[in-house]
């Protein structure tokens, strides 16, 4: 693999030209398409099989208008004020009935007449307690300073046009015209659209800085910058344009993006740092050095790559279409980024030539400054960490099961108005309707029950006795009946719980109502099937929660088998997947503790904490243990090197870090600060996914990778590299390092046919 990655990194640097204008053709035809086919994103987060899925399936083919999504508008006035004054009362309704002239708006007569029941009946279920009163089609908390429009959508709002909810919120705030005194608040899922905003630019900025300090050159920096702006250019803009083919979701391209981002700069960080180390160090051309640089470091950027794509990939065996969809595009962002690094950036850097290093830098390097001053932190640091090995591994084991300490009270879900900032309109609704009305009137549920026998029909008495007795449950505020399908043989109850979406109450509320065996279920011979926003929100977290040990296992075993391929050890692997667990775990627990219990919420710009987004872990494990795999070949792999070239116990440990420890340090840095630019966005999902990867890569890179690896690793000494001659043979060998390609380099180089100028040292002896 090195070779071949020699032969064309060579390639690109000398046929330049026709590199970059391949890849400028590459984002021409996405640019094309994307104009040709649109961007076609939805919020749609379902997941087929679960009940409240199912019963929506249901609803779509007997009764379609019950399945549309469900929605609101709060109508408040001043404190102390009532709304029910004829001058507001004709606002609010001309607001209302301009709603209802939406083609995509449930009209309660429609619905009535669909479902066989009166229009009363019908707009009483949808108004939560009735439709007469002074706000028809409006319900009036009983202080009047709060009146809630509750309607539906013909189709759920994942499938509505983008113009809609806009149309809707316009119609909505019509009423707060000629001073009087209205306030239209819409729901949380009218406002809901994640979007890539303006913090995201503090990561690159951050990003540059650290990429100058460590290449020393303003050209140097500039390379891992444009590669992976054009990486994910391209793949976030390929996502956009292939959008029509496949459902994805509005936060699908921002995580792209994000991951993107960051692979694509440190990728191209490594094999730049690795071509200006070979020609400072070892006095090769920038041609040679470049080409070399590919063949070594670009097979483990490479390697690392398709380890985040597999990673990535595993997320499909757990059989959710949204989140495949994720993985996929995430993935492509990666696999883009990967080939940028190994076909454009080396046609790049023949364009900058000889450049690529300052004349300032050559001197000092000709001078034998550069190489103490680099490593001079590093050995102080490794030699720290070795001398007190023991104490490091128990202080890391013992600070990591801190921190994850919080993981044993972590709630999954999805975000909701309860958990906006306090200055949105989404979390003046929520609290309005509370207030006036109760926390449950901001998550109905839409029942639906079925004889147990076949044959049976659902007669009006079995309906309203069936009404009544969900009425007397502890925790139910409003039971309304709906109606039954034109067949006879399905009922629907709208129904309010007391309780909030999130709240543990209104999970037992749905499972209950659930159970076949239910008091309900028996005395009235029915089946229950239970849908609605807040059902299908319960049964996404608990199939995703159910679905995560899972992954992880998958995680564990695949992070074996590919070390051990990899590394040529069995304590390597067991070591480095130990430390991602411990990893993983304790930055569940931070998150836990910051977007769950609160924890310096002002510092990360939220008002109130809430569950962890449901899918949250799932992506982040994937990710993290991707970029995690990537420090661990980049460090790890330079011990092994050192350790075969020599160097024996603890000094090929020192040796090894010394080489490796600054570009993994600058890289983590960066992904870092690309991953924190995203903490600052205002949604909360993008928040909390960017916290997370941030605080991961933090935690693995500085506590695992750069104090309990090293530590580890001279605890085991020359042990750690051990391997059974029967696996040995079994084993084939990947050559990540480019031993095999230095090895043939150095052949030519002594028989005279020397690839590079004037080679100082010997070709694998340095490593960045």
């Amino acid at each position: 693999m090195s070779t071949l990655l020699y032969k064309m990194g060579k390639a690109a640097y000398d046929k330049r030209w026709r590199f970059l204008v391949g890849w400028i053709v590459v984002l021409g035809v996405v640019i094309a398409l994307l104009g040709a086919n649109g961007i076609h994103v939805s919020s749609e987060m379902k997941i087929e099989g679960t009940e409240s899925q199912k019963v929506l399936d249901q609803l779509a083919e007997e009764l379609p208008a019950a399945a549309g999504g469900q929605a609101s508008i709060v109508f408040t006035a001043p404190k102390g004020e009532r709304l029910d004054t004829p001058e507001r009362v004709a606002l609010i309704g001309k607001a209302i009935n301009e709603i209802y002239q939406s083609e995509y708006v449930i009209n309660p007569a429609e619905l009535a007449a669909q479902a066989g029941a009166s229009a009363d009946a019908a707009g009483g279920a949808q108004a939560g307690t009735g439709a007469s009163g002074p706000l028809p089609g409006a319900t009036l908390s009983a202080d009047g300073n709060v009146a809630l429009f509750q309607f539906q959508f013909t189709v759920q709002q994942t499938s509505l046009p983008a113009s809609v909810p806009d149309a809707v919120i316009a119609a909505a705030e019509s009423a707060e015209q000629n001073d009087s005194g209205i306030t239209a608040l819409p729901s949380d899922s009218l406002t809901s659209k994640p979007a890539i905003g303006s913090t995201e630019g503090i990561g690159i900025v951050v990003a540059a800085i650290v990429l100058l300090l460590t290449l020393g050159s303003v050209v140097a920096a500039g390379l891992p910058l444009l590669t992976a702006l054009l990486g994910v250019g391209i793949s976030v803009g390929a996502a956009y344009a292939f959008s029509s083919f496949f459902t994805m979701t509005d936060i699908t391209p921002v995580l792209a993006l994000m991951v993107g981002l960051a692979v694509g700069i440190d990728y191209s960080l490594f094999i730049v740092n690795r071509q200006r180390r070979m020609i400072l160090d070892q006095g090769l051309s920038a041609r040679e050095a470049s080409s070399r640089a590919v063949g070594t470091a670009g097979s483990a950027v490479l390697f690392a790559g398709l380890t985040v794509i597999v990673a990535l990939c595993g997320m499909l065996v757990i059989g959710i279409g949204f989140l495949s969809a994720m993985a996929l595009v995430a993935a492509a962002s990666v696999l883009v980024n990967v080939l940028v690094a190994l076909t454009l950036l080396p046609a790049l850097l023949g364009f900058v030539g000889e450049r690529i290093c300052s004349a300032k830098a050559r001197q000092r390097s000709a001078g034998g400054h550069g190489a103490g001053q680099r490593h001079g932190v590093a050995r102080r640091w490794v030699g720290g960490v070795v001398k007190t090995r023991y104490l490091i591994v128990v202080a890391a084991i013992v600070v990591l099961g801190v921190a994850a300490i919080p993981v044993a009270e972590m709630e999954l879900g999805i975000p909701s108005g309860k958990t906006a900032n306090l200055d949105t309109g989404a979390r003046q609704s929520y609290d309005a309707i509370s207030a006036g009305f109760g926390e449950g009137f901001n998550g109905p549920l839409l029942l639906v029950a079925r004889p147990k026998d076949a044959a049976a029909k659902v007669t009006m008495e079995m309906l309203g006795g069936l009404t009544q007795a969900l009425q007397q449950h502890d925790n139910v505020s409003l039971a309304a009946p709906m109606g039954v399908n034109q067949a006879g043989d399905m009922a629907i109850v709208s129904l309010i719980p007391r309780t909030g979406p999130t709240d543990a109450a209104t999970k037992r509320l749905v499972n209950e109502l659930r159970a076949a065996d239910s008091g309900l279920a028996q005395t009235y011979g029915v089946t229950i099937g239970v849908t609605g926003f807040t059902a299908i929100n319960i049964d996404m977290s608990s199939k995703l929660a159910e679905a995560f040990p899972l992954y992880v296992g998958v995680i564990v075993v695949l992070s074996l088998i590919i070390l051990l391929l990899v590394f040529r050890s069995i304590i390597v692997p067991i070591k480095a997947t130990i430390g991602f667990l411990l990893s993983i775990l304790a930055t569940f627990g931070i998150a836990t503790a910051v977007f769950q219990w609160g924890w310096l919420h002002s510092l990360f710009g939220f008002d109130t904490g809430g569950p962890l987004l449901s899918f949250m872990p799932i992506m982040v494990t994937g990710i993290l243990y991707g970029l995690a795999m990537d420090y661990q070949v980049f460090l790890v792999s330079s011990m092994r090197e050192s350790f075969v070239h020599g160097q024996r116990g603890k000094n090929s440990v020192v040796h090894g870090y010394e080489q490796a420890s600054r570009v993994v340090v600058a890289a983590a840095v960066i992904m870092v600060s690309v991953f924190a630019g995203f903490i600052f966005a205002h949604d909360i999902m993008i928040k909390q996914i960017g916290f997370a990867l941030a605080i991961g890569i933090l935690i693995d890179a500085f506590v695992v990778r750069m104090a309990l690896v090293p530590a580890v690793m001279a605890l085991f000494g020359d042990s750690a590299w051990r391997l059974p001659k029967w696996l040995d043979r079994l084993l084939p060998n990947l050559d990540v390092e480019g031993e095999k390609l230095l090895a043939e380099l150095q052949a030519q180089e002594s028989a005279g046919s020397k690839p590079g100028s004037r080679p100082r040292a010997n070709a694998g002896s340095s490593r960045a």
